[in-house]
């Protein structure tokens, strides 16, 4: 196993998500412009940090929704929208299409990506929905293609089908479950991805099947698709803490074990807490018995920093999903939140901030030299680059700089 040191994965980052950026500046008849002023500002990091964004309302206006918007843009450029069956189309033939098209486009006009999560699970089940395979399985496909279709364009990534390793579990009340325990959890994930994947057609788009195992169960599942030539655009690895945070060994470990399927990594439920109680039976989870603390809060911090430069770090993994965003609404009332229920940022959101935001992004000046050429070091991502010659001409170019650009970036000056 490579190492976990933290100077062994500051490398790995500088290698992985940097390179050395060239611009070129010229004159309108190409002649190269020695001494302009050159300033390189990123504008987005080609990797997704992202967090669900469940208690988005764009046409609130009360302080809290406000602020709650202002801290996520400021910190992500990616969020995950909810489509659960049972709350999305809770009664059956009335599917909450608009008040989902708002929200995806609002985090559109951010600059914000977006996944819907998920169109096929066993759980959040609508209680008019069937209970037999039969009748469930043609719902389940009219549903993939109505939403895909639906919001073509607007929402590029989908957590397809969740959890297929323990659906059969559910099978006696749930339809989904019923067809899983029928055909196979492998058979219904690629008749999901089948489907996903004829809905999107000729569109660019992500598809993931997620799964909160991490063991060999959901490796032989992966196999299995492997074999069947139907493995997912990304494969999405949840990681809810609530009990405990993981070692960072295992951590590393999980991404190498799926790294073998040649498929990026999208860890796509990252929770850790900022309590340093731990509820010991259901009861104690629905009082919400485990508030954040200083401690806990600290201890949250520390983790998560060492967990996202880890996660980084890996040259598999090109998403991490943090849930919840905030410990209002957090999912079992926890302190999950990078934010407090006031929405006031904790130490975890500041820690965060300064990698994202800061240590992994990249801002840069200084003249070009004598062939008009200016270079700095810069984390792959979306750029404005500003040249201003000795005589005060001035051009503004937007690019995306990538693994493996050569070719240096032109601004010229009109």
């Amino acid at each position: 196993m490579q190492s976990i040191e933290p100077a062994a994965v500051e490398e790995r980052i500088r290698k992985l998500r940097s390179g050395e950026m060239r611009v070129v500046v010229r004159g309108a008849g190409g002649k190269a412009v020695p001494g302009a002023d050159v300033r390189v500002e990123m504008t987005r990091s080609a990797f997704l940090f992202g967090c669900n964004f469940y208690s988005l309302d764009p046409q609130s206006r009360e302080p809290w929704q406000i602020a709650y918007q202002r801290e996520f843009m400021e910190l992500f450029n990616y969020a995950t929208l909810p489509f659960y069956w049972g709350s999305f189309e809770s009664e059956r033939g009335k599917p909450q299409y608009e008040r989902l098209e708002a929200m995806a486009r609002w985090c559109r006009d951010h600059g914000i990506e977006r996944k819907g999560h998920p169109l096929v699970w066993h759980e959040v089940w609508p209680k008019w929905a069937p209970s037999s395979a039969d009748e469930a399985v043609p719902l389940l496909r009219e549903r993939v293609f109505a939403i895909i279709r639906r919001y073509r364009g607007l929402i590029n990534y989908w957590d397809v089908l969740n959890e297929a390793n323990n659906a059969a579990d559910f099978a006696d009340h749930v339809g989904e479950g019923a067809w899983i325990k029928r055909d196979g959890a492998a058979a219904a994930v690629v008749t999901a991805l089948g489907w996903a994947r004829e809905a999107v057609g000729s569109d660019k788009s992500t598809l993931l099947y997620n799964d909160f195992n991490t063991g060999e169960e959901n490796v032989r599942l992966l196999g299995q698709l492997q074999e069947r030539n139907a493995l997912p655009e990304a494969i999405g690895i949840q990681s809810h803490m609530h009990g405990g945070a993981w070692p960072l060994s295992r951590a590393w470990e999980t991404c190498e074990r799926f790294a073998v399927f040649n498929r990026p990594i999208h860890f796509t439920e990252t929770t850790v807490l900022s309590s340093m109680k731990r509820p010991k039976s259901y009861d104690d989870v629905r009082r919400g018995d485990w508030p954040t603390t200083p401690e806990g809060e600290a201890a949250q911090a520390e983790y998560v920093e060492k967990l996202y430069a880890l996660l980084f770090s890996h040259p598999a993994v090109e998403a991490i999903t943090w849930w919840d965003f905030s410990d209002r609404n957090a999912w079992r009332n926890a302190p999950s939140g990078l934010v407090r229920e006031d929405m006031s940022p904790k130490p975890a959101y500041e820690k965060l901030r300064g990698l994202i935001r800061g240590k992994w992004w990249t801002e840069a000046e200084g003249k070009t030299d004598a062939s008009g050429r200016f270079s700095a070091r810069a984390f792959h991502g979306d750029y404005r680059i500003t040249a201003t010659s000795a005589e005060g001409r001035r051009a503004e170019t937007a690019a995306h700089f990538a693994p493996g650009t050569r070719e240096p970036i032109e601004c010229i000056l009109l």
